[in-house]
This record gives structure tokens, sequence and C-alpha cells, in this order.
């Protein structure tokens, strides 16, 4: 158990966070919710703080895709993993 997600001294506010912060904390969150019972009240705290953390790392990543497309123009090709 990752003492920074369930028992946070002084948490970092998740507005705060960078992108490599916010998605660790969120596989955190996932693991402990997957892994360890816990109440009703800390199973909803953990929730509601993996979703304000992934809220958090789409908003990062919209804002670097934005930047890319500045970058580079309106000319991006869409991404694709298939060939």
């Amino acid at each position: 158990m990752k003492v920074t997600e369930m028992n946070p001294e002084h948490p970092l506010p998740v507005e705060e966070m960078s992108y490599e912060q916010a998605f660790t904390s969120l596989e955190d969150i996932v693991s402990l919710l997957e892994t360890e019972k816990h109440s009703l009240e800390q199973s909803m705290a953990l929730f509601e703080r993996g979703q304000a953390l992934a809220a958090r790392c789409a908003a990062l990543l919209d804002q670097a895709e934005l930047k890319v497309q500045r970058l580079m123009g309106e000319d991006l090709e869409p991404f694709s993993t298939q060939g």
C-alpha cells in the first residue's frame, strides 16, 4: 500500500500535479481499490480523488495536444496504433 494515497499527510492538490504525478497517483488508487478492503467512506474518497486525477491527466493531455497543433499547424494526422 502506498501511503501517499491512502493516508496522505499533506496531499499535493490535484491541480498542481504534473501528468506523471497524477497518473502514478491514479495507478496507486486503482491498485488500492482492487486489492484492499476499505470502508465505504474510504472507498468513496479514493474514488473521488481518482476521478479528479483522471480529469487532470485528460486536461494535461489536451493541453499538450493543443500545443503540438499550434507548433505544427492544423495538418496533424490522427494517431493510430494500427498499421
